[in-house]
């Protein structure tokens, strides 16, 4: 199973705080081990939501609202991409992260859908187009 791991935003990280060098050197601890369990397959840092966008979709119209957006706590500040065994083991990961605020913090654990999710509405054909498309994507990398 794979889990998106998202690390909540907060008013430093919105404020455009860096991580101390402390917890820089703690986390990079925290993603090697991961890396060596073959846990982690991904994972990054996002600016503050000042320098991003939301695209919202109403029928055929679209309408963009640049940031900042004020609901911290709806904000995501970072993620990883978690191959674990089930929710439990994603959990149990997640624990062991130092704290990734200088503060108080949250992460939220999400999993992410497998083909298998989607039922018969999945069609062979769509499928096949799926494959294709990550084929393509990992010809890129």
């Amino acid at each position: 199973m794979r889990f998106m791991v998202i690390v909540k935003a907060t008013a430093d990280s919105e404020a455009g705080v860096m991580p101390s060098e402390e917890l820089l050197a703690a986390m990079g601890r925290y993603n090697e081990e991961l890396v060596e369990a073959g846990v982690m397959q991904a994972g990054e840092g996002l600016h503050p939501s000042s320098r991003g966008a939301r695209v919202r979709f109403s029928g055929s119209q679209r309408s963009v609202v640049d940031g900042p957006f004020m609901e911290t706590k709806e904000l995501i500040a970072g993620f990883w991409i978690f191959q674990a065994s089930s929710l439990q083991e994603c959990i149990a990961w997640v624990k062991r992260c130092p704290n990734p605020m200088p503060g108080d913090s949250e992460i939220e654990i999400r999993q992410i859908f497998a083909a298998e999710d989607f039922g018969a509405e999945f069609t062979p054909e769509l499928r096949e187009q799926e494959e294709r498309i990550r084929a393509q994507m990992s010809a890129k990398d």
